[in-house]
């Protein structure tokens, strides 16, 4: 059986065909999916022939949210979501005045090896189909009673090594028939494959790619991301380069703030001379204590500073707004923490 929720309205109506039915119950299953509708039996418009051959080979796998935290701020809500096949996986919902953003993972677990991420800490399970990645979601949006209205692929995963999922996935929440998100709604985050930056910017979509670049040069890059040591930070500029040349779009570069690592003055000259000129922004993220690192938290006046040099540059910089922080919002410390306590019995 299949998860339909990986088809998107094309394969949906090919299945019709090939099954005897008319492809325009193929929009029926959709409309009825986007409505809450994730049971066969109660899509009402179909048939009951073609109900019970839908559920012959298809499932819907909206992940069931095995714990829904807010944070004291009622601005962060973050899920743990589990699959049909037991995984689990984490989103978080962050409320601004322009709506509500999610960030989705892509992957359960990840292989990077990022020394500031809890998500890396046991390594990759898998993938995430692009049904699966869809599914959190509508599960989101039905626990929250409201509207998504923009994504970022920046929880447990590394998008590019989720390619064609990823890919799918966009298309999907793109269409009409599906969320009706647009692409300049959708950020994708990297932390630098740049065969697949090259890629995707040949598909000329209108998504906002972010870069976790977190150091100026490759000596300090290796120490924090092992990618580093097959892609040189002149060659991920490059491949930035070709993406904004070819869509004609802002990069945003994610820079993680680690004391004593990557917060310098020294440091933060030569990040402004490497990127200055080029159509970007710099994200100062304050980074996010994680129990397995002795890694910490960057000063605010060192925060300050650094931001001023970039500025100094000409390079618009924001630092992050830290959110969530009450409720492990930050990327695989909830999943960490209870597959930790079930280890444990707990």
């Amino acid at each position: 059986m299949e998860n339909i929720l990986n088809y998107n309205l094309e394969d949906l109506k090919q299945w019709m065909a090939h099954n005897g039915e008319s492809s325009f119950r193929a929009k029926q299953v959709t409309d009825s999916i986007y409505k809450g509708v994730w049971n066969f039996e109660n899509m009402n418009l179909l048939p009951k022939s073609t109900r019970e051959k839908l559920n012959e080979y298809f499932y819907i796998d909206v992940p069931e949210a095995v714990e829904v935290l807010k944070s004291k701020d009622n601005d962060t809500i973050k899920f743990l979501l589990q699959y049909e096949d037991g995984n689990i996986i984490e989103s978080v919902i962050m409320k601004y005045k322009y709506g509500n953003t999610i960030c989705v993972s892509t992957q359960v677990g990840c292989r990077m090896g990022c020394k500031f991420c809890a998500s890396t800490i046991n390594g990759m399970v898998r993938n995430l189909s692009n049904g699966e990645i869809l599914g959190q979601i509508l599960r989101a949006e039905e626990i929250i009673k409201e509207r998504i209205s923009n994504i970022v692929m920046m929880g447990s995963g590394e998008p590019l090594d989720n390619y064609e999922n990823i890919i799918k996935f966009i298309e999907i929440v793109n269409s009409e028939y599906g969320l009706n998100i647009g692409q300049r709604h959708i950020t994708i985050s990297t932390c630098g494959i740049v065969p697949k930056i090259y890629e995707l910017a040949d598909l000329n979509l209108q998504v906002t790619l972010a870069i976790s670049l977190h150091a100026p040069n490759d000596d300090i890059r290796r120490k924090m991301m092992p990618i580093a040591n097959k892609y040189t930070i002149k060659e991920l500029i490059s491949a930035c380069d070709y993406y904004i040349n070819k869509t004609n779009k802002r990069v945003t570069f994610e820079y993680a703030l680690v004391k004593d690592v990557n917060d310098s003055s020294d440091t933060a000259n030569e990040l402004g001379n490497l990127l200055k000129g080029m159509l970007c922004h710099v994200n100062l993220i304050p980074v996010n204590q994680v129990v397995e690192n002795n890694l910490q938290k960057s000063n605010i006046n060192s925060i300050s500073s650094f931001a001023k040099i970039l500025n100094d540059y000409g390079i618009e910089t924001t630092v992050r707004r830290e959110m969530g922080s009450d409720i492990n919002a930050a990327c695989g410390q909830l999943r960490r923490r209870y597959l930790a306590k079930n280890e444990k019995g707990v």
